[in-house]
């Protein structure tokens, strides 16, 4: 009997200011801080809260990981297979 699938990831792109907090970004406990955080929005695009907005951009989110101290602002795609990271805070 073949082993169930795992639910398919979601793919992160980072948008032009979030790769230049990442190339920022030099210590590798806040690389794994980060890494972890990553892994929960790709895995679940809902995890975060929904950040107070309009209609006219697209929904922004916002995912924090108290214990890791990370903080990622992000939208996700209409078919919800691309999340988009906005802003890093590590």
């Amino acid at each position: 009997m073949p082993a169930p699938h795992s639910p398919r990831r979601a793919r992160i792109a980072f948008s032009d200011s979030a790769a230049k907090q990442l190339d920022a970004i030099t210590s590798e406990s806040e690389l794994h801080a980060l890494d972890r955080a990553l892994v929960v929005v790709s895995v679940d695009p809902e995890a975060g809260e929904l950040l107070p907005g309009d209609s006219t951009g697209p929904r922004l989110r916002q995912y924090v990981d108290d214990v890791e101290r990370v903080r990622l602002v992000y939208w996700v795609t209409a078919l919800k297979t691309v999340v988009v990271i906005a802003f890093i805070e590590v």
